[in-house]
């Protein structure tokens, strides 16, 4: 079976580093374009009437020629080996995502045919979409579903401070507000390694137009930077 791609997902990710590790954590804002003939907007009549889809999606930065059976999650400690298809891992055996977002609206005039505005994916920019379904409260929301060793988004509460020098904090009133609220909901989900805890250690993630650079302790995250960088806005 030939798998087609139906469309690509824009997103404010240019890099695997800090993307959350579940959809619907963060509310990101993204849209999905059409690849043809696949832009028919016949083809999105009725999606209107719903308020979350499902998308089926590539991990095109993870592809591999082999797989393994068991991989060591990151909320695991990165140490404990379980079942792939126990996990979310991207290192599968078809390197197929699966992820809920909630469906704004949708661009009926667009150039390039319908265009699906959506907030929560936890996707790279430019990533293939295999696949687009509706979510159906009625048969897929589950009360008594178990989460097992994934029962909650995360097992520490993390705080997101800010230590800026001048200059920086006076570039801060450049910056679209609602980017800053993102890159702050985004920095408390932790984005680290759960075996990485160097309290002395750089990191640097980016978002949309964002370099943001910070340090982590147990429970802490402390951005020490924010710079903004031009952001290719071709679509």
């Amino acid at each position: 079976m030939e798998m087609k791609t139906i469309a690509r997902i824009h997103t404010g990710f240019h890099q695997k580093f800090g993307i959350p590790r579940q959809s619907g954590l963060v509310e990101t804002p993204g849209y999905i374009v059409f690849e043809q003939p696949y832009n028919n907007p016949d083809s999105v009549r009725g999606l209107e009437e719903f308020s979350h889809i499902w998308i089926i999606w590539q991990f095109s930065e993870a592809i591999r020629d082999d797989w393994s059976p068991t991989v060591r999650p990151p909320r695991l400690g990165g140490n404990k080996r379980v079942g792939v298809f126990a996990t979310r891992s991207p290192f599968r055996p078809n390197s197929l995502g699966l992820s809920l977002v909630k469906l704004q609206r949708i661009e009926y005039n667009h150039k390039n045919g319908p265009v699906l505005h959506v907030l929560g994916a936890d996707i790279l920019d430019g990533t293939p979409i295999y696949d687009i379904k509706p979510y159906l409260p009625y048969s897929e929301a589950k009360a008594d579903a178990k989460g097992g060793f994934a029962h909650r988004a995360t097992d520490i509460e993390t705080k997101v401070v800010f230590d800026l020098d001048e200059a920086c904090i006076r570039n801060l009133s450049k910056i679209p507000r609602d980017e800053l609220v993102i890159i702050e909901e985004l920095l408390s989900q932790d984005p680290r390694p759960r075996y990485q805890d160097d309290p002395e250690r750089v990191y640097g993630m980016s978002y949309g137009s964002l370099e943001v650079k910070f340090i982590a302790s147990q429970g802490l995250i402390t951005v020490i930077d924010i710079s903004q960088q031009e952001e290719d806005n071709a679509f």
